[in-house]
């Protein structure tokens, strides 16, 4: 608010959007927000202007007069909010309207994306420094859940703040239980925390085979779950993701393509069954459970085998420069562009057809794509909910007429007008399903309506996309002019490497409280443990709780040792193992055959 360059640092639900929407509403100008996600952008735009405050984002695919007249609103005033990705801040024309535009501020959100340092590096984020010539008085506001003091000091150098004020809130979740089971029977494990903690879920996957396979399983064991990921088709992941929402299955089963922008507060445990590629992904993705500030669990199932596979991942995650180049050239022939063109196209990405057709990996196509990306040759938008668009063209008068000889498509148009009013000034982001029901009509007569609608030119219908797509930001080129820096390169790998060493030290540490490894990992030091994780719950086994536990139990009767685990597992328990083989090999246990225990105190 007094025009400071500023850097928020708050966790996963911390509130990030109101830091920029609420000073922006009160100072003068438009607000730029840039932005990597694209559902993340729609869903923003569409919660202002529920609000009835006027915003809208320019997102890859739109129409060139549907972008025109995005930037012409901003001009003149008309809109408040203008949401846009890093790319477009690299177009000329996005340039040369930006300069008109009177700026009142500018918010960077997902602000690690700028760092190098950072697990999601962007290098189209480094364009915003470059644009604050154009407006050199206008605040910087950078925002993020995940930045490291390196990453943190990075953001403010690439984005050329001016004595940044730097706010940063604690990333201790009190209410939030970190734990770290070893098991090689993760199915079994994940049944039994499932059960035991009961209310709602997110269990992540790093294959979307595994999601389907996993919820599978949990259905036939009588747990109410669906799977989520890229997949799918936008239509199927919105009803999925509305179910889940509403509370008519308990579990979710997903990639980590699910839970950006996800509001829910009752989320009891996130559960990930595969190690995922760094802490600060780790961090965001668990920190989506307890939001409402209630007991919750943020568990990681794994077993030796993980480790091998992520460093095994890790060299997909950076092809050859020669495997770049021939992504390149199979994607620029899959849509027949030739040399010279393509700028500006946006297609259907069918990523396992191109992959089957050229023999590719499908995990180092995907990698290639996202270095081709980061080189300005193509987009790939986020693949979550995409929403369709209207615009109508037409004067007030026009629309009138139109009324008038065609009552049923009037009847339509002017439900539509009124439930978003921006339709004459901008492309709106509109809900077929939502005018159907005011009107009592199916949702395919509606979008039927609206093509024959645009047929007419009355208006500019661009449905929703039913899948996941590619932009080709410029022109084709030769592939040989592909070089991405080898210095570049090999420091983007060895960041990598750290990121995955951190990730490997919090999984394979048994001595230090979760907890504090997560916040010193950002730098926040805390002299307390939670006291709730595994580690600090192992230690007290080890103080003698445990002891006490088997004790009582095998007294009671003989058991098998997993039937032991289970129930000290259920007690609060976890990785006993330890302090019940000392205990055998003190003879207070005695194990019988091949796996029963008797007290022998």
């Amino acid at each position: 608010m007094q025009g400071h360059d500023t850097l928020a640092l708050l966790p996963t639900g911390g509130g990030k959007s109101l830091c920029y929407q609420l000073p922006a509403l009160m100072r003068e100008g438009v607000c730029l927000v840039v932005s990597p996600l694209i559902a993340l952008m729609k869903d923003q735009v569409q919660q202002l202007n529920d609000r009835k405050l006027r915003a809208s984002c320019i997102v890859s695919g739109m129409r060139g007069n549907e972008v025109t007249n995005v930037l012409t609103n901003a001009i003149s005033g008309t809109l408040k909010f203008l949401y846009v990705s890093p790319e477009r801040l690299r177009q000329r024309m996005f340039i040369e309207y930006f300069r008109r535009m009177n700026v009142g501020m500018i918010a960077v959100d997902e602000a690690h994306c700028v760092s190098q340092w950072g697990y999601d590096f962007r290098p189209p984020y480094l364009q915003i420094a470059s644009i604050r010539e154009y407006h050199p008085d206008a605040p910087v506001i950078a925002l993020t859940a995940t930045a490291t003091p390196v990453v943190a000091d990075d953001i403010c150098e690439k984005l050329q703040m001016k004595d940044c004020h730097r706010f940063q809130s604690s990333f201790v979740r009190e209410n939030l239980s970190y734990m770290v089971l070893r098991d090689g029977d993760k199915n079994h494990r994940l049944l039994r925390i499932v059960r035991r903690v009961g209310g709602s879920g997110i269990i992540y996957m790093r294959s979307r085979s595994g999601t389907q396979n996993v919820a599978r399983f949990l259905e036939e064991s009588g747990i109410p779950s669906t799977f989520y990921h890229a997949g799918l088709d936008s239509r199927e992941r919105d009803q999925r993701q509305r179910l889940w929402m509403a509370g008519g299955c308990r579990v979710m089963v997903a990639t980590n393509a699910f839970g950006m922008g996800i509001d829910k507060p009752d989320v009891r445990f996130v559960v990930h069954m595969d190690m995922p590629e760094s802490l600060e992904a780790y961090f965001q993705e668990a920190g989506r459970a307890g939001r409402d500030g209630n007991k919750a669990y943020a568990i990681l199932i794994c077993d030796p085998s993980d480790i091998s596979q992520r460093q095994h991942d890790l060299e997909l995650d950076f092809p050859s420069v020669k495997r770049i180049r021939n992504v390149y050239r199979a994607l620029c022939n899959h849509y027949r562009l030739p040399i010279g063109s393509g700028a500006d196209m946006c297609f259907n990405f069918d990523i396992e057809q191109i992959c089957f057709n050229n023999n590719f990996v499908v995990r180092e196509f995907y990698s290639a794509c996202r270095i081709l990306e980061r080189e300005g040759l193509i987009a790939i938008p986020a693949i979550e909910e995409s929403f369709s668009t209207v615009y109508v063209p037409a004067t007030r008068d026009e629309v009138y007429r139109f009324y008038v000889n065609h009552l049923r498509l009037g009847e339509l148009l002017q439900c539509a007008m009124r439930m978003y009013p921006g339709l004459m000034d901008v492309a709106t982001s509109i809900d077929e399903r939502k005018i159907a029901r005011k009107l009592n009509l199916e949702t395919t007569d509606v979008m039927a309506s609206l093509k024959q609608l645009d047929d007419m030119h009355i208006i500019q219908y661009r449905p929703r996309s039913h899948g996941p797509q590619i932009y080709f930001v410029s022109e084709r080129i030769d592939e040989s002019q592909i070089c991405p820096s080898e210095a570049n390169y090999s420091f983007l790998k060895n960041a990598a490497q750290k990121r995955m060493d951190a990730m490997v030290s919090y999984v394979t540490s048994s001595d230090i409280c979760r907890s504090r490894q997560l916040v010193s990992y950002f730098g926040e030091q805390t002299g307390n443990d939670c006291g709730v994780c595994d580690v600090c719950l192992h230690k007290g086994s080890r103080q003698g709780d445990v002891t006490a536990a088997v004790e009582e139990l095998l007294k009671k009767s003989p058991v098998s040792v997993r039937q032991l685990m289970q129930m000290l597992s259920e007690k609060g328990y976890e990785n006993s193992g330890d302090a019940i083989r000392e205990m055998i090999d003190e003879g207070r246990v005695r194990l019988e055959g091949d796996s029963e225990l008797r007290w022998n105190g």
